[in-house]
């Protein structure tokens, strides 16, 4: 059988089983995310398979010089995932090649979120200091962060997620991080296609992640990606991401010339050996890892590109739909609204109950899931309560001292606005909200 036979039999598989696919309400999931994929991403991958070429590929540089348009830069690299992305972006602030930032560098950060936002802090041996959030926005206290960075004057990074897609203000945020000098690290993993002033998200810090994880805007089943201002950062950050070589030939290509596609491949690499010629493919600048991604990766991602425009219309429109579903029940949640200049690609719809409400969060996510609704918590919440962090911090401490994430810890949820979920399963949403809330009415 030929290639070509064997890939349309794949495309009509893959339509025939979306044709058949159905949703009851109440028996089938209404699932809070899922890629929107189909036969053209499992072709590509069939392909790249078939092909016989595993590890990073051309389709894989391709993407490389085509993503980092979406957060209006020019560099940046592919990684394993979303998690990997970050740990590269502060790895990269050790690099002597680059700031050069010692252990024990500190670092500001929300106290709320998920752990891939703090852990690689920990990770590099930087020291995290800690801002409560907005209940409204769920977003990092501005007015916490100012009287901190005058409390703690040597601060030199500051790094946050955009929660769930929408922004904090930032006009405010960039007068902050040139008032201090700071290094500013955007986690974009929630909001690639959210814009601020007409600005993609991460187009404003000096490095910007991005996680292809399949619950995100688009996927690869796992993926992640760094996009940052120039060709030096992005050197410092494949040599990270591949053992801490130096070596930056990219490409399949590369490893057909003998001298690499730089032209320099054997020269005099080793400092200490200055009179030696070495291989620049087994020279390492940095102490680096094996988070590298795979060509089947950078195949699904190009073809997810295509439908990006699709999945931030459908995101924005379910967004839209289930606001009306709780728009009049606004007097027990606080409900998600868009910061003034921001038009967010919300990455789901958080909800969080107010003082004084009759019913707790347990209540309504039970009801919601016996209804086959799936919901999550804010993530960790107040993550210095988690048991992992609790070395970091007192737990007394942390609950008292930071009293918003803790609240948004008993009393925040989200649903998903995913591509995935139809304007027939929020009307569902809908009737089972209504059919909760009859008992507070």
């Amino acid at each position: 059988m030929e290639m070509n036979e064997i890939l349309q039999a794949v495309r009509t598989y893959i339509k025939e089983k979306a044709a058949a696919k159905t949703w009851t309400a109440g028996q089938d999931f209404v699932n809070y995310a899922g890629p929107l994929f189909d036969e053209e991403e499992i072709v590509a991958a069939t392909e790249t398979l078939l092909k016989g070429w595993l590890v990073m590929g051309n389709d894989c540089a391709r993407f490389e010089h085509k993503f980092p348009t979406y957060f209006g830069k020019k560099h940046g690299v592919l990684t394993n995932s979303g998690s990997s992305a970050n740990l590269l972006m502060m790895s990269a602030l050790k690099s002597k090649r680059g700031h050069n930032l010692p252990p024990g560098t500190k670092v500001l950060m929300p106290i709320a979120g998920f752990p891939t936002t703090l852990n690689p802090t920990l990770q590099v041996g930087f020291n995290p200091v800690f801002v409560d959030i907005e209940l409204d926005t769920l977003n990092l206290d501005l007015d916490q962060v100012e009287t901190t960075l005058q409390n703690h004057p040597d601060i030199r990074v500051i790094t946050f997620a955009h929660v769930l897609g929408n922004p904090p203000d930032m006009d405010r945020l960039m007068q902050i991080v040139e008032k201090y000098n700071l290094i500013l690290l955007e986690d974009c993993c929630d909001g690639l296609g959210t814009t601020y002033d007409g600005k993609p998200l991460g187009s404003f810090g000096e490095m910007a992640s991005c996680s292809f994880y399949p619950a995100h805007h688009i996927t690869m089943g796992e993926g992640g990606f760094v996009s940052c201002k120039d060709k030096v950062t992005e050197d410092i950050l494949r040599s990270f991401r591949e053992w801490g070589r130096g070596c930056y030939c990219v490409g399949p290509e590369a490893n057909k010339l003998k001298c690499g596609s730089c032209g320099t491949r054997f020269n005099n690499w080793i400092p200490a050996l200055p009179d030696e010629i070495f291989d620049h493919k087994y020279v390492y600048d940095e102490i680096g890892y094996n988070i590298k991604p795979i060509e089947l990766q950078g195949s699904m991602g190009l073809k997810q590109l295509n439908k990006l425009p699709t999945i931030e219309y459908r995101r924005r429109e379910n967004y839209a739909a289930l606001f009306k579903v709780f728009e009049k029940y606004e007097n027990f949640f606080h409900l998600p609204r868009a910061r003034a200049k921001s038009d967010p690609s919300w990455f789901a719809f958080p909800l969080t109950i107010r003082d004084g409400a009759p019913f707790k969060r347990t209540e309504i996510v039970d009801f919601l899931e016996d209804a086959r609704i799936q919901t999550r918590p804010y993530f960790a919440g107040n993550i210095m309560l988690q048991p992992a962090y609790d070395h970091l911090m007192p737990g007394t401490t942390a609950r008292d001292c930071f009293p918003v994430a803790t609240k948004v810890m008993l009393d925040t949820f989200f649903l998903g606005t995913s591509p995935v979920v139809s304007l027939e399963q929020i009307d569902y949403i809908g009737t089972i909200v209504d059919k909760f809330m009859s008992k507070y009415l």
